[in-house]
């Protein structure tokens, strides 16, 4: 049965793994996402996690899959143990007792150029617009684009500064001279509504001191792709794939398009070479190389 623990060691912990995590400059919902799972595992146990043994771990995970937790879900939460174990409280040799679960990676969604042309033009307002813009022309993730300040538009060098990418990395992304002429279409009408400062947020939420959400970024593109009749599932990671997908498909060398994704790994962006369509019908199968085959000899009948 799981009871709760008590609040003095457990608020303690928590501000230790707060501050732990401030230190490797987490993102807030990564931070958020931990503390949550470590406050499971807590509830779990009855006691403070601190108290937790190789056994409680290995049942935890147990309950875990029994209750039919997704494999994604599953993993953050191993990786929140992993960090709580390995770096609050100094305890790695329970850290190796937690296990990922392989997730098969299934192909993402990617949207056509005219398709995304389609969602583009059938957004509601100049500021969904240019946020769905920057989303597919400059490959950012949902969480990137609605983080981005007024000031991280880089005009003189034609670059995004992404200061809040995943892992907490910065990276420089493109900024396409279209999108920079939608970008300051949008300032010049945020100014007239009151939402848009200097040093402020370049896509507002409902009120100005808040950037958008994700959550509403995603109810943007579903509404957009619905309006444009595109029956694809879509979300704004889709506009991401498309991007990497049509630089692929363009001859842009997957090095450069790991860079601008901000992919730490190599194989992680060879993964669009899979659902890049024109650049395998570019490829010449070694059958279309050989010499014209003799027609088969057709036995008479007997």
């Amino acid at each position: 049965m799981i009871t709760s623990v008590s609040d003095t060691p457990v608020s303690a912990l928590r501000q230790r793994m707060i501050e732990d995590m401030n230190l490797r400059r987490f993102a807030r919902k990564t931070q958020f996402d931990y503390v949550r799972h470590v406050a499971r595992f807590a509830a779990f146990l009855g006691r403070p996690p601190d108290t937790a043994t190789a056994e409680d771990l290995r049942l935890f995970q147990v309950e875990l899959r029994d209750a039919g937790l997704g494999v994604p879900t599953m993993n953050s939460i191993v990786s929140a143990l992993r960090f709580f174990f390995t770096h609050t409280i100094d305890r790695p040799d329970l850290s190796r007792k937690l296990h990922t679960v392989k997730n098969p990676r299934s192909l993402p969604i990617v949207l056509s150029p005219d398709e995304v042309a389609q969602l583009l033009g059938a957004t509601t307002c100049l500021k969904h617009k240019a946020a769905l813009s920057v989303a597919y022309g400059a490959g950012l993730r949902a969480a990137e684009v609605t983080m981005l300040k007024v000031r991280d538009v880089d005009s003189k060098r034609m670059l995004l500064r992404v200061e809040r990418g995943k892992g907490g990395r910065y990276r420089n992304a493109l900024l396409p001279a279209d999108l920079l002429t939608l970008l300051r279409e949008w300032w010049s009408v945020g100014r007239q509504q009151g939402v848009m400062h200097a040093d402020g947020w370049l896509f507002p939420g409902m009120h100005y001191l808040k950037p958008l959400s994700t959550r509403q970024l995603h109810r943007i593109v579903v509404d957009a792709a619905e309006s444009a009749g595109i029956t694809k599932r879509v979300g704004p990671h889709t506009l991401r794939h498309s991007f990497a997908t049509h630089l692929l498909e363009d001859g842009v060398d997957i090095r450069i398009i790991q860079a601008l994704l901000g992919h730490a790994n190599l194989e992680t962006t060879a993964f669009y070479t899979t659902v890049a369509t024109r650049t395998v019908r570019a490829v010449i199968s070694p059958l279309d190389r050989l010499a014209p085959l003799p027609d088969p000899q057709v036995a008479p009948d007997g």
